[in-house]
């Protein structure tokens, strides 16, 4: 299984990769939405952990240019903003699911 965690923090990047130690998986980071759209050209990862506020490209923009190109593309969101209008984008974005940090 191939993992992708797209994150600005490389702290989180980590704190999410060891939550996830016992997972039998490839992880291949991104810090940016620019950096995780070419990273899934390559590497093609089963499941996307995309956080939302980054520099360069967030997450939501990220997820909706992977979703038009990869209709199968598996991305849930990861962050720490609660809010139903994010949710909502999101959704509307391709994200199979909204989770807080």
């Amino acid at each position: 299984m191939k993992i992708m965690i797209v994150d600005d923090v490389p702290k989180i990047r980590k704190v999410i990769i060891d939550m996830l130690k016992n997972v039998e998986a490839e992880f291949i980071e991104c810090s940016n939405g620019n950096d995780a759209i070419k990273a899934y050209d390559e590497f093609h990862p089963d499941v996307v952990l995309m956080d939302i506020e980054m520099k360069e490209m967030n997450g939501i923009d990220a997820t909706r240019i992977i979703k038009r190109k990869y209709r199968d593309a598996k991305i849930c969101i990861v962050t720490n903003y609660s809010d139903s209008f994010l949710t909502k984008a999101a959704r509307d974005a391709g994200a199979v699911g909204y989770v807080l940090k």
